[in-house]
This record gives structure tokens, sequence and C-alpha cells, in this order.
């Protein structure tokens, strides 16, 4: 839902450049900031028709990483795709000099449709929950079957190492983002829990997924879903600013997480931390709602896989499959150590930051859980076992 807005631009420079240079979109336009977006300001543009239109720009100031924010790439691949199956927004415009509103943005249309903001879809009916949740794999594995050369994104990305680069580049923006003081307090943002160890493990060649590649969304979830207001179809996928040429377990792994997560619940709840600050972090980092059986028509961790590996014609192996989880976790842990080093240098853009920050320890101590949980599993299964 867009409302007040959290970080002014200059109206009255953004009606300039869209006259200029994108006349379909009519001035005098009415702004209002989205809540969503932890990593760029998004807002909303209506103009005086009643057309809707979004606007994602990069934060203010110094930024911590460089890797990330990258709006540029957002619009490059979400134009690539427009006349692909992948459902995407329109691209309207980007512009590249920072003089306009002081970073660079771009604009695209605002789709209409239903967005859930609870993955556990607690407003859909059970039967509409698993078709929901079907289109969302569907959509997915649609991504994952487009030849990247095919839409002009050959140098997208690497098609080799996916893994070995993402452990090289997290490595150095988690160490940026650990070193990050606070502006007030100069207390660092600190480490993930058991970085080390978590590295060390992460960077064994011999136990990752053999090298896979396809164009990868890097954040796909449900809540980066627009749904057909009245149809059980994914009217568009928003949020592409981490996307590359990459191993499609990332997107599914990233997916799997309400369920892989579930369990957290429990710790959170016999944590020591306030009532309040308990149900910040249970909002961010784990959702009761998909321990099995606790939500008529949640698909299984099983029914995703199988719904995936029809749609996108391959199968990934269970091994594989919970490694790639075991990253994804951490992964996330890095992308909250991020928020909370944007909390720390006041450059967050979400109400939701604090939340998320929050969450950065409890998903470290996580990640190493599930790896150590995997490592049990593979002494278990003796010597041949992956893991």
């Amino acid at each position: 839902m867009a409302g007040k807005v959290r970080h002014p631009i200059d109206t009255a420079a953004l009606e300039r450049y869209i006259t200029e240079h994108v006349p379909e979109i009519k001035v005098p336009l009415d702004v209002k900031q989205f809540g969503f977006g932890q990593s760029n300001p998004t807002y909303q543009l209506t103009s005086p028709s009643g057309s809707k239109y979004v606007l994602r720009k990069k934060p203010a100031g110094k930024l911590v990483s460089q890797a990330a924010h990258k709006v540029e790439r957002e619009h490059r691949i979400i134009h690539a795709l427009r006349n692909t199956s992948v459902p995407v927004p329109q691209a309207y415009t980007l512009c590249t000099d920072s003089s306009v509103l002081g970073t660079p943005f771009y604009i695209m249309s605002f789709i209409t449709g239903r967005i859930f903001e609870d993955a556990a879809m607690p407003t859909a009916t059970p039967t509409q929950r698993t078709e929901l949740w079907k289109a969302a794999v569907e959509a997915l594995a649609s991504l994952h079957r487009v030849d990247p050369d095919s839409v002009g994104l050959s140098t997208y990305g690497k098609k080799t190492g996916f893994y070995d680069r993402q452990l090289a580049t997290w490595t150095q923006i988690c160490a940026l983002q650990a070193a990050t003081t606070d502006i007030e307090t100069g207390v660092p943002v600190g480490e993930i829990p058991h970085m080390s160890a978590l590295m060390s493990f992460f960077s064994n060649a011999s136990l990752r997924p053999k090298d896979k590649a396809t164009l990868v969304h890097g954040d796909y979830k449900i809540d980066n879903v627009v749904f057909a207001t009245n149809e059980a179809r994914v009217a568009g996928i928003l949020d592409w600013e981490m996307s590359t040429i990459g191993h499609p377990l990332s997107d599914l792994a990233n997916f799997l997480h309400p369920f892989v997560s579930a369990s957290m619940s429990s710790r959170i709840s016999t944590s020591s931390s306030s009532s309040s600050d308990k149900t910040a972090v249970a909002s961010v980092v784990s959702h009761p709602s998909f321990l099995p059986n606790a939500t008529p028509g949640l698909p299984t961790p099983a029914q995703i896989l199988t719904w995936y590996s029809a749609a996108a014609g391959w199968t990934p192996s269970a091994e594989d499959v919970a490694w790639a989880c075991a990253f994804s976790v951490f992964r996330l842990a890095a992308i909250c150590q991020g928020i909370a080093a944007r909390v720390a240098r006041r450059q967050a853009s979400s109400a939701e930051a604090q939340k998320h920050a929050a969450a950065m320890p409890l998903l470290g101590e996580f990640a190493w859980e599930l790896v150590r949980r995997e490592q049990e599993k593979a002494r278990g299964a003796g010597a041949g076992a992956k893991l």
C-alpha cells in the first residue's frame, strides 16, 4: 500500500524529465511511497487520468555496497523479458542522470492485482491457496526456461561458477556491512553468527550442487509476485535487482524458505527477548503457518518440487535442495545484515527495516543449524553421502 513519502524526491524535476522522455505519462503527478522496497525506495506515480506507474530509485547518500541497489539491472531484465511467457511489468524509462532525482531510477507500469504480504495467504480458501502457489511455481519455472541469449541477456551473468561468485561477493559485502557503525552510537553492526564456519562449509566445492545456468530472479518469493485479481494466475513478478544468470536452485531455495524456517518459531518464542521484539522478528524470519499440516491448502515442499520439475524440465536432488536451502538462509542473513547497515547509516527505505535488521543473528544461527543437520544426515548415511 502506497502512502506517506518518507524519502522525498523532487517532483518538479521528475515531471520535467517525464514530459521530455516519457510523453505517454501525463503530468502533474501525485506521488506516494510504498512501504515495501527494503533496498530501493519505491514510489507510486498517479497521473491526472488516474493511471498509475511505479518509480524505483537507488537510495540517497553513500552506499555501503555498490553490488546492491541495481535499478539498472531491474530495468534491463524486465525490458528484455517483455515478449516472453514470464509475467513482468512494462518498462518505460531508465534514467542514469543523477542530477534529476539525486540517484538513478526507472519507471515501470503498475500491475493491478493481489499481493500477499503473508505467504500463507490467510484470505484465500484452501483450494485457492493451492492453485496460487502452483501458479507461482510455474511462473518461476517459466523464467528458468528462458534462454538468456534469445532475449539479449547473454552478458547478464556468467554461465559457470555461480556459487563461487556468490561466496566471493557475500564475503566481501558482509565484511563491509559488519564494520558499518551507527552514526549516533558508533556501535558496529557486527558479523553474522558462525560466519567463518559457514564460509568454510559452503566453500567446499565437493559438497555443492553441480553447475547449472539459467536466468534467476534472485529474490523469488510470494510477496514479490502480483496475482491476477480473480484467478490463480501470476500477473507480474517484481523486485529484480538481484537477478542474474545463475543456478536455478538459488531461486527455488529462496521460494521454499517459509517451509524451511517454520521451525524457528519455537526458538523465538522461548528466547529472552521482549514480547514485542519476538513478534517483530518472528514476522520476518519464521511463520508457524508453514509447519506441516498447519494451513489447509498449502503445498508441501515435495509437492512444490514436483510441480517445478514438471514445468522446468529438470529434477533437482534432495541433497542439492538441502544445500541450497542452507545457503539461502545464510544469504537472507546477509541481506538482513545489509538492512542493519542501512539502519545504522539512517538510509533504511522501509518501515519494516528495524525488524529485518534484528533478524540477522537468528538467521545466522539457523543457517549453521541447517548445515550441521545435513552433516549429521551425511554421517548417518555413510561416506557416499553428499553432505
